[in-house]
């Protein structure tokens, strides 16, 4: 017996039938009611029709209905599938690899092997030049008929003679139109007879992390290539060494990207999906056990420059015409000198760490340094040689540089990210220094750098 009297509540089911009204077209089911309500097998079926509209009412609601029509309006999820998103990366990249060109650096036997150049008298103007490098770049803007091509400055750096191979493989001769080796920056000019493609440059700004980017250029001679990657860190700031003796000089603002960056790759550009250039691809870190940590310059913070070495040829600066070393590397060596048995070996070398915001030497041999400091002042610029608005003010040997204005400077690296961040030239300039262990304040007119 069930627990409930009633049929509805039970979990037994009827399997006879009570009775049958065909005359009516009617049927009843399950046991007759005195009071001519409906059977419990009536009352579930009607409840499942009624459930049944309600979910096709809701469906309609929700997608829409189309008066009737065959064809049912079509949700947008399905519509985003109808397409082949790895399309994308193939049309961004047929849209800017014509614009890319391989880049090679020629230099002098002599200069590279520290032999005799070419014969003399030789017919060949290039008989004595050699490969010496190779990079990448990408042709930006064509006018009156010279195609521009933007690359690293070390591509270039200490080239006789450059050529620009474009992607059908023709090798072309290019000038150096200007070089910045403070930005890595250069931009070349080549004849732009037959070049109907110009890579489009876009907003590095719109860069955001774990972005798809695509890395093209001519890695290990291979040109051509195509690497993809995404955007692992829109913004780093990587310390660099102007002069590539270790000494750490200047600071180079950078995309990270995780696409392979090798020899070679370097000048190329780094593109989205859409096809433009948002990086110029510049370094890697090449160590044991490090793998896809490339850096790339915003274009951003390229174009600018660009600009700059178009119209002038450089980039111009101000100027404060100062030989300098770090005063914390001074005494880092004061502290070597101490711990050291032979006096000559420990002596310091003025020239190991000779850094300069621009100004030239003039091949002097420079005198010991010895400096008499309050013994709180432990971070400023010594200065090894003042030249220009810096010698006409009065700055000399041994002066030590602690403030700019009202800018605390710590290291070279300070000093010039103050004068070509916050600076003109024709600017003043107040230089808080130290001299004989006395605090002196001078004032200056940043100049303007004359080229070699």
């Amino acid at each position: 017996m069930s627990l409930f009297d009633d049929d509805f509540y039970s979990t037994r089911v009827s399997r006879k039938v009570r009775s049958s009204e065909r005359d009516g077209k009617s049927f009843s089911f399950g046991r007759p009611r005195s009071d001519g309500g409906w059977s419990n097998v009536r009352i579930a079926l009607t409840s499942s029709l009624v459930s049944a509209l309600a979910a096709v009412t809701v469906f309609g609601l929700t997608v829409g209905f189309d008066g009737g029509s065959s064809h049912r309006a079509t949700p947008t999820v399905a519509a985003v599938q109808t397409g082949d998103p790895l399309e994308r990366t193939i049309q961004a990249a047929e849209k800017v690899r014509p614009a890319v060109v391989s880049i090679i650096n020629e230099q002098s036997l002599s200069s590279m092997r520290g032999g005799a150049a070419g014969s003399e008298g030789s017919d060949d103007e290039h008989s004595g030049l050699e490969e010496a490098a190779l990079g990448s770049g990408v042709i930006f803007q064509k006018e009156k008929g010279k195609a521009y091509i933007i690359t690293n400055n070390h591509v270039v750096e200490d080239a006789i003679a450059v050529k620009a191979v474009l992607s059908n493989g023709e090798i072309r001769e290019a000038s150096v139109v200007g070089l910045d080796a403070i930005t890595d920056l250069a931009v070349l000019e080549i004849d732009a007879k037959g070049i109907d493609v110009v890579a489009e440059v876009g907003d590095s700004n719109g860069l955001r992390a774990g972005q798809w980017v695509m890395a093209i250029g001519n890695p290990l001679g291979l040109s051509d290539s195509l690497t993809m990657g995404i955007v692992s860190k829109t913004h780093r700031i990587i310390p660099i060494s102007l002069g590539q003796d270790g000494v750490y000089d200047w600071e180079q603002e950078v995309v990270q990207i995780d696409a392979s960056i090798n020899q070679g790759n370097s000048g190329g550009p780094l593109i989205d999906l859409n096809g433009k250039v948002v990086g110029i691809n510049s370094m890697k870190v090449a160590d044991f056990g490090v793998e896809g940590v490339g850096f790339a310059i915003p274009s951003n913070y390229a174009m600018p420059i660009v600009e700059s070495l178009m119209e002038f040829g450089k980039v111009k600066r101000p100027y404060l015409g100062v030989y300098s070393m770090d005063l914390e590397q001074y005494w880092a060596q004061q502290a070597s000198r101490k711990g050291a048995d032979d006096a000559e070996d420990s002596e310091l070398d003025e020239e190991d760490w000779l850094e300069d915001d621009g100004a030239e030497g003039d091949g002097t041999e420079l005198p010991p340094i010895e400096l008499d400091l309050p013994k709180d002042v432990r971070e400023g610029v010594i200065v090894l040689e003042a030249v220009g608005p810096a010698k006409d003010a009065g700055l000399m040997f041994n002066d030590v540089i602690v403030k700019l204005d009202k800018q605390t400077i710590g290291s070279t690296m300070e000093l010039r990210k103050y004068l070509y961040a916050k600076k003109q030239i024709g600017d003043e300039i107040e230089v808080t220094l130290y001299r004989d262990g006395e605090k002196q304040t001078l004032h200056l007119t940043l100049g303007e750098k004359e080229e070699e």
